[in-house]
């Protein structure tokens, strides 16, 4: 697997920009289809180019207008990000917002069947190798500038703790702490730009607990779960081996922060979470809302 995912670094093409200060949409649309990790249903996802600002979501074979996203749609369920609309809701959102915002992209249309994202193979991997496929190019308009922050935040639910301080680039610092041997305490920290989230951040799945997955199921989470989309942890050992980084597991936390973080935008700050989580993410989110501007 490492020789694998070494090729696939050595082979991409230099198309990512070089930070997230400019504005870009895709060359070409695309479409990916799979399973659905939380509903097991197979779902659908098409990708198009946009001229407007922002990501905007709309459902296959329906003509509603599309829908800008915003941090006020979010809702965290267990294990994943849903965003609220109107009349539906759409799950697991966490891993291509990630991938489109990791990637530079800032003006894309989404349209999706079904009410949640497919897993692919629980990393932004596969939405990373799509992009690539069909390129990036200028988009004709602006995006937002990057939001510079104001002053110092931070928040903590119970022993899961997240701050950020003003920076001039974005720093990430991820932290995490499990009982379970394979995993341990592991520490990951980047300064974020397209070509170190490709790198180092897109290619980490997510992972789980053999001794959580009955009570998942029971909850109605996980049906789509399975070996081929995320590490499963067994103690001191991994059902699934190898990984793709020695740190996969953080490497993972810090690609669902950004994805969470997609729809507030990448702010110009240091931040940094311990035993993060996408609730914890999502009130971040609305600080940064509140304590960033573009100025």
């Amino acid at each position: 697997m490492e020789i694998q995912l070494r090729s696939w670094l050595e082979v991409l093409v230099d198309i990512w920009p070089c930070d997230y200060e400019g504005a870009w949409t895709l060359a070409n649309p695309f479409r990916r289809k799979g399973i659905a990790l939380h509903s097991g249903e197979v779902s659908e996802a098409h990708i198009f180019p946009s001229e407007v600002a922002g990501f905007h979501i709309s459902w296959i074979d329906q003509e509603e207008k599309p829908v800008a996203l915003n941090t006020a749609q979010i809702r965290n369920t267990p294990l994943c990000t849903t965003l609220d609309f109107e009349n539906k809701s759409l799950s697991t959102v966490e891993h291509l917002l990630s991938a489109l915002v990791g990637c530079g992209l800032t003006h894309v249309h989404i349209k999706v069947s079904g009410n949640e994202i497919p897993i692919l193979d629980g990393s932004a991997k596969c939405w990373v190798d799509a992009i690539q496929e069909v390129g990036l190019k200028p988009a004709i308009t602006p995006s937002e500038k990057a939001s510079i922050l104001k002053k110092s935040i931070l928040l903590n639910r119970g022993d899961s703790v997240i701050s950020a301080i003003p920076a001039k680039k974005l720093k990430l610092i991820g932290v995490i702490d499990f009982p379970y041997q394979a995993i341990g305490q592991q520490m990951y920290a980047i300064e974020l730009c397209p070509n170190n989230f490709v790198k180092e951040i897109a290619p980490a799945r997510t992972f789980g607990f053999i001794d959580q997955i009955d009570q998942l199921k029971k909850a109605g989470l996980i049906k789509g779960g399975g070996l081929e989309n995320a590490l499963v942890c067994d103690g001191s050992t991994w059902l699934n081996p190898p990984l793709r980084f020695k740190d996969e597991p953080v490497r993972h936390k810090l690609l669902d922060l950004i994805g969470d973080l997609a729809l507030v935008g990448l702010p110009k700050a240091q931040v940094l979470v311990y035993k993060g989580s996408h609730s914890l993410h999502a009130d971040l989110a609305a600080a940064l809302l509140e304590h960033c501007s573009t100025d």
